[in-house]
């Protein structure tokens, strides 16, 4: 099962970097991958987004979204309702001082012969979503 995990500390209040992740939107300024994204519907738990990625040659490749987890300023969970494969995954923040611990996980379930096809491609991209963080770091702390 493909899967990632990464922390990072920004020096930005809690508040301020759970506010910014937890609006959905703000992704295409820090995940290069983000084609575009919109909110579909709610706020908070059980908000659901529309969102393009990159895929292969560039096309983009649906992988909409719904938060099931959001706990404010704590965490907020997700999972891919679109696409060729479906992540769940988690942002976790812990304040420190006037900073933010924040981790960021992913997990992919794949079938057989999907493993077997998609899989190297999957922990890639995976890989790629966990080095966006560096971007998120620099933007909030820019």
């Amino acid at each position: 099962m493909p899967s990632a995990e990464r922390t990072v500390t920004i020096n930005r209040p809690v508040d301020e970097v759970f506010t910014f992740v937890a609006d959905g939107r703000n992704a295409k300024h820090w995940r290069s991958g983000v084609l575009d994204v919109d909110l579909v519907s709610g706020s908070g738990l059980g908000a659901r987004y529309s969102q393009g990625v990159r895929g292969p040659g560039g096309r983009r490749i649906g992988a909409d979204y719904e938060i099931t987890e959001y706990e404010p300023n704590e965490k907020i969970g997700f999972r891919a309702t679109a696409g060729p494969v479906r992540p769940t995954g988690s942002f976790t923040f812990e304040g420190m001082g006037t900073g933010t611990i924040l981790t960021f996980r992913l997990d992919a379930e794949l079938g057989g012969l999907q493993k077997l096809l998609m899989g190297g491609a999957v922990q890639s991209t995976m890989n790629a979503e966990m080095g966006a963080l560096d971007r998120l770091k620099e933007l909030l702390e820019g």
